[in-house]
This record gives structure tokens, sequence and C-alpha cells, in this order.
């Protein structure tokens, strides 16, 4: 499908207000809950991209999980940004922003309603139930779940319209 100004702007406007909407988190700090055990206290995250620490993530139960995609991103936000919160924080909000954009495009490809698509893309963007996921950097697998499910989804649609 080919997206038309408009769309994209609309696209734009719900980045800006998604991002408008999080950007305080990028003062947040770590919590004590789940974030020790994920990053700031795991050594094969805060030791960054390296050979051991990406067999660990491939081969690791850690906290209950295996997924390595989401230690991966840890770890690159550790040889970004070290051991800052702030800016691991706006990772998550960078892919929300992702998914709510994502959403839109993929609801209009599938139906072709431009209004319907974007509000429901900015109810997911702006919906307090999705604090959690943006605002609590563990919870880094939720986003980058519904990141790869909407790219599933959309690349699906594509696929189905092309055969």
């Amino acid at each position: 499908m080919n997206f038309c100004r408009r769309d994209i702007l609309l696209a734009f406007i719900l980045a800006i207000a998604t991002l408008t909407t999080y950007w305080q988190v990028r003062h947040y700090d770590f919590i004590n809950y789940d974030d020790e055990a994920y990053i700031y206290m795991n050594r094969h995250v805060t030791d960054g991209l390296t050979s051991g620490s990406i067999i660990w993530a491939f081969s690791a139960v850690h906290s209950g999980n295996w997924h390595p995609v989401t230690w991966l991103s840890h770890m690159t936000d550790v040889e970004f940004f070290g051991r800052q919160a702030g800016p691991h924080h706006l990772v998550n909000v960078l892919f929300h922003i992702a998914n709510a954009v994502l959403l839109f495009f993929v609801l209009l490809q599938l139906t072709g309603e431009v209004w319907k698509s974007i509000f429901v893309a900015a109810l997911f963007a702006l919906h307090p139930l999705h604090v959690e996921s943006v605002a609590w950097v563990s919870e880094r697998k939720d986003v980058l779940s519904t990141f790869f499910a909407f790219l599933t989804l959309g690349s699906y649609a594509q696929y189905v319209k092309l055969k």
C-alpha cells in the first residue's frame, strides 16, 4: 500500500504525542523490583555485548525467562549509555512509538480506514495501561514482542495482498 503525505503526517503527530506523553521517563531511575536482576546488577548485561554475554543471552534462563533478544537489547543499551537509567527508559519509549506507528500503518493497510486506524493507534499509544510496559525498563520484553508482532502482522498482510 502506498501511504500519502497525510498518512505520514498523522504518523508523525502520533509519534510526537507519544513522545510528549512519555518524555518524563528520561528522569526516572531503575527500580529495585526487576531492574536489578535484569540490568544494573546482572554482570552479563553490564559487560555489554561481549562474546560471553551473547552466548549467555542465548543459553540462559534468568529471572524465569528465556528471551535472548531482550537480553541483547539491554546489553546494547549498556554499550551505548552505560548504567544511566534515563536512556534505557527512552529506548522503551522509542520502541513504543515505533509500535504505535506500526500499528497505525498495519491497520491502515488492512482496513483502508485512515481515521479509525489513527484513533486505534492513538488509543494504543496513549492508554494508561501501557505505562508499565514503557516506563519500566525491565518490561522491554513487552515493547520488543509487540514490535515484532506488529512487523509480522504487517508482513503477512503484505504477503496476502501480493498473493
